[in-house]
């Protein structure tokens, strides 16, 4: 089997995932970014002659070690900050792509709708503890089941449970009428 044909393969059916969990952890596009090449580059450095099948777990694994150790890294930024008297100011991210007319002509309201939904939900998993928001990233969007969860975040199959259990309650108790 080519495994760097393969590995490829899998990298570019999960990046999109991935980087989108990382910035729903981190809050900035650009860490985010940084923390999922990051992760790409040590599953291939360490993983690449494994078997696909098991990929998925360990690059899940290797992408939330690397958004804790970013929220380590912050923690230890902040102090300097506070210590310095610096202060970070937002950065105001305008995609251009998405100041074009939409070429297909969609209804206007309807767009609108979909994206007002999209915010409340973006908001609601944001406002997730970390551990319950990557829970429910895994299972829900990238549909591992318990058992695969658990290996990617290092934890026992009930830890799992519990945080899905709780970003659900959680995601029902803010989104009301809108969730399922």
């Amino acid at each position: 089997m080519d495994n760097a044909g393969a590995i490829d393969d899998f990298l570019a059916a999960v990046e999109r995932r991935a980087f989108v969990m990382a910035r729903m952890a981190t809050g900035n596009p650009d860490d985010a970014l940084d923390i999922v090449q990051d992760a790409m580059m040590k599953l291939v450095q360490k993983y690449a002659d494994k078997e696909p099948e098991a990929w998925p777990p360990l690059f899940y694994r290797i992408l939330q070690s690397r958004i804790n150790d970013h929220f380590r890294r912050e923690k230890v930024r902040s102090r300097w900050r506070v210590f310095l008297g610096a202060r970070n100011p937002e950065e105001e991210n305008s995609d251009p792509i998405a100041q074009l007319a939409d070429p297909h002509g969609r209804d206007p309201e309807g767009l609108l709708n979909v994206a007002q939904l999209g915010e409340r939900l973006t908001e609601a998993l944001a406002a997730l503890p970390h551990r319950q928001q990557q829970t429910f990233m895994l299972r829900a969007w990238q549909g591992f089941s318990v058992s695969e969860t658990a290996q990617a975040m290092n934890c026992t199959d009930g830890t799992i449970k519990t945080h899905y259990s709780r970003a659900i309650s959680n995601l029902r108790k803010q989104l009301g009428d809108m969730w399922p």
